[in-house]
């Protein structure tokens, strides 16, 4: 009897071992994916000289992985959901490695293309979504909320890591150990998962492909995501210049930019789709997605909600590195080092809401959060100035994190938990899509409100200088203009030689001045998209059982 009892002791210590176990690979994994996003960002200088390419060129790798993440995570969560999670997701981290080691390895742009954007950005589509349907899978009502609080604390603090960690990797030995490095941390993502994950999948479906819906489903996202990136060369509506791929160019009619054209075709595409999954759905096989799992209101409107949320998310993590690099003068490094106050907030803040789980519901932790968000926008409004401090962002960048940390690690599992376990996979999916959709509209937005500002206060600031002679304010405006976009990214207007040090100092001032009006205007934005997500989160039901084993909403709480 004692010996039964003992080994009953010792199987539930190996099931918990491998259940943590495994959110410890689903995090690495998460956290590898994030924080290979950040790379090129903090890399860009040396990239460029490495691989003889322009900006234009390492642009366009950064423009791939979002298409290719935004376009097949939903597929990548369905194979996932017919086929075993846990396969995806091994097979998913191979076909990382692989890329990693090619773009390590290139010295050229179309290698890079290739490693990065398409391979990398497969292997990501593919894990992503596994990610959260595994932990759908293994936990179950504390320990879920548990697990998918230190998921989405993990998440949170690796796009902050990530600018750290490639800038002190390219600092101090080369940009192509930060995909190396993701070869090894892919390895250990293997080894973990054959130790500690549990097989799960779609026992109710059948092993179809569902190709048609596959392909409307990519290329509509991939038009709208192409679309919203591309405003920022070719303008929102009317075309600021003629839209250019592979050195061919196309005219768009009546003059507008392809941004309309693309995210018109794209909903097109996408309502092609709907249609064409209900008819599929109808004659009784299986659909890529199911357009009933949008019926249940907690799912939708936590989807909705995620969406919103990553539009002020991103738009912040955009417009703060501008300023710590243009105006302040920081590297890479040091801009990650100033970012570090929001990701340790977030970390920390992340378990600290499943506390609060024992006196309130997740709805309100939510928009407690959202709220947070507002309040610490605002106050990282206030500390940018020409002559500003890390102090004086501090406690802004503290409520931040707080308030990202409680939302994050809540909306997640109200979503997901929404959907039964065998749609999780295909949940998952169409959540990572979400997200990606929302981060890419914010950073484009906000990205061009930046530009637009800065650019219209250099113009304003130079008329209206007592220092440059009035006779050649019109050629240093056309010349600081040019170099608008350069400035972004911390460098300085080049004006020639035979400039007085005066006039230097004076577009000096006057560039920090635009930056920081460019940088609060874009926070402007974030904060106009954090309101509407904190409205947007009203409509969330305020359940406390969040689970589903039907795919229906849970009861309400009283």
């Amino acid at each position: 009897m004692k010996q039964k009892i003992k080994s009953s002791i010792s199987e539930s210590r190996l099931g918990l071992i491998k259940k943590w176990g495994g959110l410890l690979v689903l995090s690495l994994a998460l956290a590898i994916i994030i924080i290979d996003t950040t790379l090129l960002n903090v890399s860009l200088g040396p990239i460029i000289k490495d691989l003889d390419t322009n900006l234009q060129g390492i642009q366009w790798v950064i423009t791939l992985y979002a298409l290719v993440l935004a376009s097949f995570t939903i597929f990548g969560g369905r194979l996932g959901d017919l086929f075993g999670r846990r396969k995806m997701f091994i097979l998913g981290a191979i076909i990382f490695a692989f890329g990693s080691f090619l773009a390590s390895i290139s010295h050229g742009l179309p290698l890079m293309i290739a490693g990065e954007a398409i391979i990398e950005g497969f292997g990501a589509a593919l894990m992503m979504p596994a990610t959260a349907s595994l932990l759908l899978a293994t936990f179950k009502g504390r320990e879920r909320a548990i697990a998918f609080g230190v998921w989405g604390g993990v998440a949170g603090a690796a796009s902050a890591v990530g600018p750290i960690l490639g800038g002190w990797l390219t600092t101090t030995y080369s940009w192509r150990w930060g995909f190396r490095i993701n070869i090894f941390v892919a390895l250990l993502v293997l080894i973990g998962a054959l130790l500690f994950l549990k097989e799960s999948r779609d026992t109710k479906e059948k092993k179809q492909l569902d190709g048609i819906g596959i392909l409307l489903s990519s290329t509509g996202l991939f038009a709208i995501v192409f679309g919203i990136i591309e405003s920022a060369t070719y303008g929102w509506w009317m075309a600021k210049g003629v839209f250019t791929l592979f050195s061919t160019s196309y005219p768009m009619p009546f003059g507008l930019s392809i941004t309309p054209v693309a995210v018109i075709l794209g909903l097109t595409l996408l309502a092609i789709f709907v249609w064409y999954e209900r008819r599929h759905e109808a004659r009784g096989k299986t659909p890529l997605v199911s357009i009933r799992i949008f019926r249940n209101w907690q799912f939708s409107s936590g989807l909705l909600t995620l969406m919103v949320m990553s539009l002020s998310l991103t738009g912040l993590i955009f417009a703060l590195p501008v300023y710590f690099q243009a105006v302040r003068g920081q590297d890479a490094l040091h801009t990650g080092y100033s970012l570090l106050p929001l990701s340790i907030s977030l970390f920390i803040a992340s378990p600290f809401a499943i506390m609060l789980t024992k006196f309130m519901t997740p709805k309100r932790i939510i928009q407690l959060g959202l709220g947070l968000t507002i309040a610490g926008i605002f106050l990282i409004s206030r500390g940018i100035t020409v002559d500003g401090t890390t102090p004086a962002l501090l406690w802004g960048l503290i409520l931040f994190g707080v308030a990202m940390g409680f939302v994050q690690s809540q909306i997640n599992n109200l979503t997901l938990s929404a959907v039964s376990v065998q749609q999780a996979g295909e949940a998952s999916g169409i959540s990572g899509t979400a997200r990606q959709l929302g981060s890419s509209f914010g950073s484009a937005v906000i990205g061009a409100v930046v530009l637009a500002t800065l650019t219209a206060s250099l113009a304003t600031g130079i008329t209206n200088s007592s220092v440059i002679p009035v006779v050649a304010k019109d050629k240093i405006s056309q010349a600081v203009a040019a170099q608008s976009s350069a400035t972004e990214f911390g460098t300085s207007p080049q004006l020639g030689a035979g400039v007085p040090v005066q006039i230097v100092k004076e577009i000096k001032t006057i560039t920090s001045t635009a930056v920081v009006d460019g940088v609060k205007r874009g926070l402007d934005f974030a904060l106009v998209f954090a309101f509407i997500s904190f409205f947007v989160a009203l409509g969330l039901p305020n359940v406390k059982n969040l689970e589903s084993e039907k795919g229906e909403s849970p009861v309400a709480a009283h």
